[in-house]
């Protein structure tokens, strides 16, 4: 079994071949993959956390979709003084396809 914990964004997600995983919107180049870097890569018993080995291993991901999040609905009051504040936010994100770990 090979997997590998990627950095993506903010966060790290686990991922092996053929995983689907929503990421923060991500460019990808012209033949549309991206190259994600792994933190932890794990090969049947083997487990890389080195960050010299680690650096030589690739991660490639094929960018499926655009899409935006659920919105989020940010309401200020203040009570008394007639404030009231209401706010929209919806995050960019992005479907990708695992291709490779190598």
């Amino acid at each position: 079994m090979v997997y590998a914990v990627v950095r993506a964004g903010g966060r790290q997600e686990k991922v092996e071949v053929g995983t689907v995983v929503v990421l923060d919107r991500v460019k990808a180049g012209e033949d549309g993959t991206i190259q994600l870097t792994p933190v932890l890569h794990v090969d049947g018993d083997t487990v890389t956390t080195d960050a010299k080995k680690l650096a030589k291993i690739t991660v490639t991901a094929e960018v499926l979709s655009d899409l935006r999040g659920p919105k989020i609905v940010i309401q200020k009051f203040k009570n008394k003084t007639g404030y009231k504040k209401r706010q929209g936010f919806r995050a960019d994100l992005t479907r990708v396809k695992i291709t490779g770990i190598k």
